[in-house]
């Protein structure tokens, strides 16, 4: 079982127009969706509201396969984010926090079937409780548990900077992959480009790091060496979820084709999951909202068996 941790909320989808629509999220929650819509099996671990944006939400985590087993609900109102997209489809955010749901994970419910993967990030590391509860689950997780890390930095909610990087770096500890954006690296070290942070990371013990830049390429990095990988071109309706739906596709990519936590130093495998990882976000840019493919969508996209 992949077990990802973190916050599900609702987008507020606010176009150049004026015009507003409410879209299922959150970093974690679409990162969940997008592998269980790659057949594999995922439960997806937050707190989420018993309000009907939160009903919302659990219908289509079990609409997509993912399990609902690690859930925790709440009364509090749905956790909310405005997402203001610009005239070529990126958006920028405002969150909607005290007092919400996605915040209220104190403790990890019971996880009856034996872990293979876990990803954790976005603002899972950041609102408490939830942050330490992660952050404690991580560090009770055995070797051979595949870690993945996206720090996806949300600037606008993180009031502490220096607490929140000193949580990243514990997290780094127990990681095989983190996904890094250029706007990350900006974030979490001023002046290093996103590169030299991911050779940083692969020095300090990281097996892969993933340098996504918006639609110009991807870079892939390990210890021998790094790699960039060119990404599909296609008409942009919005980049919601895009981040995520490659995260997720990542993995997807990795563990449907049988690969372990020791071959993540063969640049080629990394490579060419990565390649099925830009198929899958770009799909997901094609659509409105963080609305990931399903396999069927792919077709010769999806380069792995």
């Amino acid at each position: 079982m992949i077990v990802v941790a973190g916050e599900a909320l609702v987008d507020l989808v606010i176009r150049p127009d004026g015009s507003v629509s409410a879209e299922l999220g959150g970093g974690p929650f679409n990162v969940a969706r997008t592998v269980g819509r790659l057949g594999l099996d995922a439960a997806f671990l937050g707190c989420i509201s018993t309000d009907r944006f939160g009903t919302r939400l659990v219908d289509q985590l079990r609409a997509d396969g993912v399990r609902p087993d690690l859930i925790v609900r709440t009364e509090a109102p749905t956790t909310l984010a405005a997402a203001e997209l610009d005239e070529g489809g990126a958006a920028s955010y405002r969150f909607y926090i005290d007092g919400t749901s996605a915040p209220a994970v104190s403790e990890i419910p019971e996880i009856l079937l034996p872990i293979e993967a876990v990803h954790i990030g976005t603002l899972g590391l950041v609102l408490e409780p939830m942050a330490t509860t992660v952050e404690s689950f991580i560090a009770t997780l055995s070797d051979d548990v595949l870690v993945v890390v996206d720090p996806n930095c949300r600037p606008a909610v993180i009031t502490d900077h220096s607490t929140y990087v000193a949580r990243i770096h514990a997290v780094l500890a127990k990681a095989h992959i983190v996904k890094v954006s250029t706007d990350d690296a900006e974030f979490l070290a001023p002046g290093t480009t996103a590169v030299q942070l991911a050779r940083q990371m692969i020095d300090n013990g990281v097996r892969v790091v993933l340098v996504t830049a918006g639609g110009d390429q991807t870079v892939v990095v390990n210890v021998a060496g790094d790699r960039a990988v060119p990404i599909p071109r296609i008409t942009v309706v919005d980049t919601i979820g895009a981040g995520d739906s490659f995260g997720g596709g990542f993995l997807a990519a990795w563990l449907s084709a049988g690969r372990s936590i020791d071959d993540l130093d063969d640049l080629d495998l990394v490579a060419e999951a990565a390649a099925a990882a830009n198929a899958v976000a770009a799909s997901t840019c094609t659509r409105i909202g963080a609305d990931p493919p399903w396999r069927a969508d792919l077709d010769d996209r999806w380069p792995l068996a």
